[in-house]
């Protein structure tokens, strides 16, 4: 059966909300554990950032889908086959160097893609961009700042972040790939060019990487998957977790 733009959007919303409800979710698990207070605020409230962000995709998704789902239905009522994050959002948390690689290589992504996204021609996606661009200079700079003092601190520090960013470094050229739905937004202006994206995060990263002495992985293997809905064994713990509530009492109201 031949796609529409509005079954395209659909997917397409639909995978930016698992993304950031995700993602939100693991930066949760940082409550009370971060190094120390006034980073422990940072965290969750960038987890904040994130859960705010899914409920607007995922409000946005329901409404293309039409079948009378909430946002809350598909965060809580799908399996973890029915999700399409990206398998780098989904890790676990690790230790705090691992936290910030993660963030910086994540946020790097997101200034470019939401730069994009905040001139598309389908005006609620825009809105939605530019609304969240400017959380993503925050958690951009944030984590920047984070990778400059490990990188640049002490042996140990230093050591820690070069393992993180090699753990991470597989799961990059997944947040670029595209599919077929993905260029019939493109042909309609919705969204835009990611090899060109892919670009210019790769000369930001490798900037920033080389100022504070990380090496880049020389590997060219690839983890990818999520966008068949296939992820690694960490997402079914998370959704077991996240989902448990509304599972075990479907018709709770509060």
């Amino acid at each position: 059966m031949t796609m529409t733009r509005q079954d395209a959007l659909f997917n397409y919303v639909l995978k930016l909300g698992d993304q950031s409800l995700v993602y939100g979710h693991r930066m949760s698990e940082w409550c009370s554990k971060a190094p120390m207070l006034e980073e422990d605020l940072a965290l969750t409230n960038i987890a904040l950032d994130y859960i705010g962000r899914a409920r607007a995709f995922l409000s946005y998704a329901a409404e293309l889908e039409g079948k009378s789902r909430s946002e809350d239905d598909l965060a809580y009522k799908r399996g973890e086959r029915e999700f399409y994050n990206n398998l780098m959002v989904e890790l676990p948390i690790g230790d705090f160097a691992f936290t910030m690689a993660r963030q910086f290589l994540l946020s790097s992504y997101e200034y470019f893609l939401f730069t994009g996204l905040a001139q598309s021609k389908d005006e609620k996606l825009a809105a939605i961009a530019n609304k969240v661009i400017k959380e993503v200079r925050y958690h951009w700079t944030h984590s920047r700042d984070w990778l400059m003092r490990l990188g640049l601190g002490t042996s140990v520090s230093h050591e820690k972040l070069q393992r993180a960013i090699d753990e991470l470094w597989i799961y990059t050229d997944e947040l670029f790939e595209t599919g077929p739905e993905d260029q019939l937004l493109k042909s309609a202006g919705i969204v835009f060019n990611m090899d060109e994206i892919k670009t210019v995060w790769t000369e930001l990263v490798h900037s920033i990487l080389k100022e504070i002495d990380i090496t880049i992985p020389e590997t060219t293997f690839s983890q990818t998957g999520s966008r068949l809905g296939i992820h690694t064994e960490h997402l079914g713990h998370l959704l077991a977790e996240m989902q448990y509530l509304v599972r075990a009492y479907p018709e709770a109201r509060w």
